[in-house]
């Protein structure tokens, strides 16, 4: 019997966030069988390496603190030599860069075709930071979990054959509907990274328009990143900001979305959003910007209801539309809920990666 693929996720961190989230889900669904699944970050241990070592899944780390170590590319080459991957999935920019550089690196140096490399490319900003239009052609094939980035990766020049859309997967049976939304508080809720691409400054000066027409609203942003002193700073300076609750990221966010009326992505660019399935499935309708993977997810009208980029007027105006209408939150909740049962399950998300595994394996055999 042939032994499984050892395969190595390489991640910048396990920090709470959907990028970590998402693999690590795969990492544990993975078939053992099949697959064996490997982690190695770049900096030593963060937020997410219990639930690794529970699933277990084994974990390798390059430093040791919760910073990226300055001369992580030099210590990755013998860290890749030691673990010995069939082959290399690195997730985010800094791994998608390095990682597909020495993975080919040490190809040619064992004379072999293994490390395949599977490289992902998740978020809006994703291609231009990973520097795709030049680093496409050291992957053997890129994983995308949203056809915007499809879109984007063809017009790179990546061809077909070598780039699948995988969508995000949810646990339904974990995230699932509380009480109906109209019988809540009137609370917008925001899960999200406290990073730029998030555009929480626009999120804020739109609840400030809310609270014009909802003075009882508040705004609930739960999230860790580097945007934090700036958006506090706000709040301590704007009266919206007496309204705003800022609470740390954590592992389970089944308490906010629970107590939520609505929920709220104001994003400048994304992929497809984790925590936008995570509310859906828990019966929240969604209020968010048309960028990215976001429209694949949320129908405008059904689901939820979606403006452009920037714009701080419409999406407080959508907010309010949501806390004027409970029986509009209701149904758009129900809408979103079987809509992410229906076509966005972890088990299809776990073996479309699977085949991808076995299908970069098979192409070139070992000689």
């Amino acid at each position: 019997m042939a032994k499984p693929l050892r395969i190595l996720f390489l991640m910048e961190d396990l920090c709470f966030g959907g990028t970590q989230r998402q693999t690590l889900e795969l990492a544990r669904r993975l078939d053992r069988s099949r697959f064996s699944p490997i982690m190695l970050t770049l900096t030593g241990p963060t937020d997410l390496d219990a639930v690794a070592l529970e699933a277990q899944v084994e974990l390798h780390h390059l430093g040791g603190t919760r910073a990226v170590p300055r001369l992580f590319f030099v210590q990755l080459p013998s860290a890749l030599r030691r673990l010995q991957p069939d082959i290399i999935v690195p997730c985010t920019a800094l791994p998608n860069i390095w990682g597909r550089i020495w993975g080919r690196v040490l190809r040619a140096f064992t004379g072999g075709h293994r490390p395949y490399i599977v490289g992902t490319c998740r978020g809006g900003g994703g291609p231009v930071r990973q520097h795709e239009y030049l680093l496409w052609r050291l992957a053997d094939h890129i994983i995308c979990n949203s056809e915007a980035l499809y879109s984007v990766l063809g017009k790179f020049g990546v061809p077909s054959g070598r780039l699948r859309y995988i969508p995000n997967g949810v646990d339904t049976q974990f995230f699932k509907p509380a009480s109906p939304p109209s019988l809540r508080a009137p609370l917008l809720l925001c899960v999200a990274r406290l990073a730029q691409d998030k555009d929480h400054m626009t999120l804020l000066e739109a609840f400030s328009l809310v609270l014009r027409r909802h003075p009882e609203a508040l705004l609930r942003i739960v999230g860790d990143g580097p945007e934090e002193a700036k958006l506090r700073k706000w709040a301590a300076q704007h009266e919206a900001g007496s309204r705003v609750e800022f609470i740390p990221g954590g592992l389970d966010m089944r308490e906010h979305y629970a107590a939520a009326r609505v929920f709220t992505l104001a994003s400048l660019r994304e992929g497809q959003p984790n925590v936008i399935l995570e509310a859906m499935a828990c019966g929240l309708p969604v209020c968010a910007t048309a960028v990215g993977g976001i429209p694949r997810l949320v129908t405008s009208g059904s689901s939820g209801l979606l403006s452009a980029s920037g714009d701080v007027a419409a999406f407080a105006e959508n907010c309010c539309r949501l806390l004027d209408d409970g029986g509009l939150c209701d149904a758009m909740g129900s809408y979103g809920r079987a809509l992410v049962a229906k076509q966005f399950s972890f088990s299809a998300m776990v073996h479309a990666h699977e085949g991808v595994f076995e299908s970069v394996c098979a192409l070139v055999p070992d000689t």
